[in-house]
Formats: C-alpha cells, structure tokens, sequence
C-alpha cells in the first residue's frame, strides 16, 4: 500500500478516533489516505487552537490526542498549544508535515528542521525517512505519549516519504505495566506517619488519575488527616468530603497554605513542581518537615522540597501499599488523627465560597459568578479555566466532586486554551455539560474556533468575563509596584453581535440575576453559546490584601 495509506492503519490500530488539525500540500496523501477511514478529521480554524483541543481529549481519555499541522508556519503555529499538552501532562501526539527529504539539506520554499524545535518541548520527537519505518515510528510515539508522566510526542512525515509504496502492516498496542513501588520506601513511609504529630496530604496532577484519587480518598479516611490539592488536582478529593481543605495555590498564600506552616509530615502524592513552587507553601521550619513523596517519577530537585523519603512508581499501587500497610499496623485504631481538628480550616474556607452567593451588584463580583457556575454544573460536567486573573479567582473558589472537572492549565500556563480546549471535552464527553470561562483577552485570541463549534453543532457554552484590560497583569504589576500599572487597557466587540456573526446563540448579561437563566438556556442549545459577563476586578486587591492578613483558624 502507500504509505501514507499505512499511517492511517497504524492510527487505527491505536485506537485513535479523531485528529484536530489544518492540513497543508504536504500532507496532502495523508488526507487523503484518512478519507477511506473510520477517523473523524476535526478541522479546525488555527494549528493552536487543533493542539489544545488535542491536548484536552488526551488528559480526559487518558489516550493520546491527536492533532495535525503542515511544515513551516503549521509547525509554529502548533508550537504553544503542543508545549502546553506536555507540561500539563496530557497524552498528546503531533503530526507535522514536512517537503521532500531530497530538498531538507538546503535552503528550501518553507524548509526548516521542525523537529529540533519540537525536542525541548516534547517527550520524543522524529522524522518518518523511510516508509518500513511507519509502524514503529507511530507504535513508539504512542506507547511514549502516554506512559507516565504521560505528555507529547511528534512525527514528522516528509511529503516524498508519505507517496512511496510499501509492504507491511501496523503494530498492536500492547498493555504495559507500571513497576510498583518499593516496599522498604512504604514501609519508611508508614514509619513516618506513625512517628507524625500533624500531617497534611498535598494532592498534585497525578492524583487525578482514577485509581490514585481512590487511594487516596481511602488513606485520607484510614489516617484522619486533610488533603489540599494543587490547581491542577481539583477532584482528586471530593469537595463534599470533611477531608478536603480545597485548593491552594495563590501567590499571597491562603489559609491552607498556613496549614502546611504548621505541619510536620507532608505525605505528597502525584505532586507537580511546574505548577507551584515549594518555597510558596514549605515556608517554615524546613529542617524539621519531613516530606514523603509519592510519584510515578523521582522528585525533582528543589532547595525547598527535599523528600525524606521517595515512594517512585505507579501512583496508585503506592497508595494501595501504604494503605494496606497502615491497617495492618494500626488495626482497631484508625483513623490515627481526628479530621475534626481541621473543622475550623474547612469551614472558613467553605464559608468564604459562600460569602458574596446573594450578592446583586453589578458587573458582578467572581466570587457570585462562580457560586452560580457551580450551582448549574453537575457533579461530571466539565469547567475549563484559561489563564488570567478569573483563573485564580476559579482555583480558589471553584471546587470539585470529581477528578478531571475542571481543567486549568497551570503548568505552562496558556492564555487561549479554554474555548478550543472545550471542543476536545465535548468530543470527549458529549452527554456532559463543557464550560470555557475565558477573559475577554484571553477569549479573544482563539475566537476563530467558534466556527468550528458551530459547523459540528457542538454544545459548548464559552463564558467571557468582561474587563477591557489584562486583568491578571494588573493585578500583579498593582501589587509589586504600590498601586501602578503600564498601560494594559483594551477594546471588545460587543459580543451579542459577535454571536449572531457566527450564527450561535449569544447572550449578554446587564444584571447578576440574568446569569443563572442564561447558562441554563445556553446548555439547551443544539450549537454552541456564548454568555459576556461583565466582571468586577476591584475585588482582585481587596483578595490580596485580606489573604496578607489571615491568620490559621484554632
């Protein structure tokens, strides 16, 4: 067969069902090749917007998102989107074109070595040079991608190489087994806990995963001790249980920051560096805290967060250990910590959530807005949060019964990611609600793919928080210089008007009681819908300081 024609099988073989993407003349054979297969091309209005839907339908599979760009500008316009899957941790593979090998030595029409720009921000990168090479190229793409700590892979097909004929057929996927964890590390574990006096639990990116978040629901219950989770690790801890004292993660600190100040043990599970330092929660007394760390991988080296001991290997096989573990040495006296004496912590912060719930002025505090949100989203329906300042108002006061229910990227941090990423959870999940909450900037450099939305009548609902400004910038720049900002103020479209030019429906809100009836009209929409809010940023520095002055509840 072709070669190309043989790609296509060897994606079929992985399972995979749709790839995002902007094709170019160099994967013309490839497009066509995808014509006589069952794989569904999504195509898309920009290579950025493809890779973050990808991104998306990876981290909420678990199996590799595909998306697709052409050589040169395809290739950089894929760049933000793919160094967001990896850092976020999201099974991701990237096809790029690229011309004929026989012109890549020299200077050439669009010609540039895509793969050495894709190296640093991937996990293994490589270029297709000869047709008997298609199978294991894609079968070892995958197998990578998705092996923990899962992230992006690229494969790079040559125009000359995808025309060549070629006589073989694709490889299986085969089950791969993670190593557990070593059991002298458990056991040091299960010594320290027995030897702590105050313990927390800090539940990363890792955690999310479906039998890690069991586990660690289980060693919560069997110790008594309270879990916070990072931005990314929302869920992994329902909201609704006694032991979740929510999410931390803001710069000036929060009131489970100061848990941790107090803390003698920190049993660390599926915890992420990229997403928040160690020096913003190990604030005090580092040379006494032990710290246990539980991960697929080795911890990372950091001044701030040097682990007493490493329990390396399957997450949620570690967890099942330790568990097992402390019953058999604790039987008949667990829990060994009362979770009563964090009653105080959790009811401040959960009275904190509900504090502005009734509140009718206008343009509407965050803390209202995601009250509403909340009180309309079920406990399976996806919230996606782009990066500004409404991303650190939904890390604090948006929670989670759920793992995987609200999506942040908070490891390479990319402004444009919800509302394209929102197409990827829809595919992924089309009987779930799929919230974007964008700010206008934000929503506005990947406003494009609101076509796509509505030519495959996808139900997501894009939420913009209107300010005029880069409100996180200001916010930040307020803070560091006594109240002064550079210039950062903006112009919108009025988005009624935006909608109807798209042909979906659209709504904006003129007053706090419009927003609950408005979201709930916009999820019965057969298309896609888009709901302006215009947002009150005065309370981002009241925030700040009121969170300067918290002292930890007794």
């Amino acid at each position: 067969m072709k070669a190309s024609d043989l790609f296509v099988r060897c994606l079929e073989a992985e399972g995979v069902e749709r790839i995002f993407g902007v094709p170019g003349e160099e994967n013309a054979d490839f497009m066509i090749s995808l014509l006589d297969s069952k794989i569904d091309f999504v195509l898309c209005r920009h290579e950025q917007a493809a890779a973050f839907m990808a991104d998306v339908h990876g981290r909420l599979t678990g199996k590799a998102g595909v998306c697709l760009g052409t050589l040169g500008p395809g290739v950089t316009n894929l760049l933000t989107g793919i160094a967001d899957a990896n850092m976020d941790r999201a099974p991701t593979v990237a096809i790029i074109g690229q011309g004929s090998t026989k012109r890549l030595h020299k200077e050439s029409h669009q010609i540039m070595d895509s793969i050495r720009m894709c190296e640093p921000i991937s996990k293994w990168s490589q270029t297709i040079l000869a047709a008997e090479n298609i199978t294991e190229i894609v079968r070892k793409a995958f197998k990578i991608s998705e092996a923990e700590k899962p992230g992006l892979t690229v494969i790079e097909l040559p125009e000359d190489i995808a025309k060549k004929e070629v006589d073989d057929t694709p490889m299986s996927p085969t089950t791969v087994r993670r190593p557990a964890a070593d059991h002298k590390a458990v056991a040091m574990a299960a010594d320290l806990i027995g030897a702590a006096k105050n313990p927390i639990v800090l539940a990363g990116n890792g955690a999310i995963r479906k039998r890690a978040a069991s586990q660690l629901s289980r060693l919560a219950h069997n110790l008594g001790v309270g879990v916070v989770n990072t931005f990314m690790g929302k869920g992994a801890l329902s909201m609704d249980d006694d032991h979740c004292l929510y999410t931390m993660g803001l710069g000036q600190g929060d009131y489970n920051n100061l848990a941790f100040d107090t803390a003698d043990l920190v049993i660390s599970c599926g915890y992420d560096l990229v997403e928040y330092a160690p020096a913003k929660w190990n604030r005090t007394h580092k040379e006494d805290k032990k710290i246990i760390h539980m991960d697929f991988w080795p911890a990372e080296v950091d001044r701030d967060y040097i682990p007493t001991v490493e329990i390396v290997g399957d997450l949620a096989d570690a967890l099942w250990q330790l568990n097992k573990l402390v019953e058999k040495q604790h039987k008949g006296k667990l829990p060994l910590f009362d979770i009563k004496t964090r009653g105080n912590l959790r009811n401040q912060l959960t009275e904190d959530f509900a504090a502005e719930k009734d509140d009718t002025g206008f343009p509407m505090k965050p803390q209202k807005i995601l009250w509403d949100v909340r009180q309309v989203m079920g406990p399976s329906d996806v919230l996606l949060s782009d990066v500004g300042a409404h991303k650190m108002w939904i890390s604090r006061y948006y929670q989670c019964q759920e793992p995987n229910t609200c999506l942040i990227s908070n490891g390479f941090c990319t402004m444009g990611f919800a509302m394209p990423g929102s197409l990827g959870a829809k595919f992924a999940f089309p009987d779930r609600k799929i919230l974007s909450i964008s700010g206008d900037a934000g929503f506005g450099m990947n406003v494009q793919e609101l076509e796509t939305a509505v030519r495959r009548k996808l139900n997501i609902v894009a939420m913009v928080w209107v300010d005029g400004e880069y409100g996180l910038i200001k916010w930040k720049q307020q803070d560091g210089f006594d109240g002064k900002h550079s210039p950062l103020d903006f112009g919108n479209p009025q988005f009624k008007t935006l909608a109807d030019a798209y042909g979906l429906w659209g709504r904006e809100i003129t007053a706090a009681d419009e927003l609950v009836p408005a979201l709930e009209e916009a999820f019965k929409q057969d298309g896609p819908a888009l709901i302006a809010v215009p947002v009150d940023y005065a309370e981002n520095r009241k925030l700040t300081a009121r969170l300067g002055e918290i002292e930890i509840p007794s």
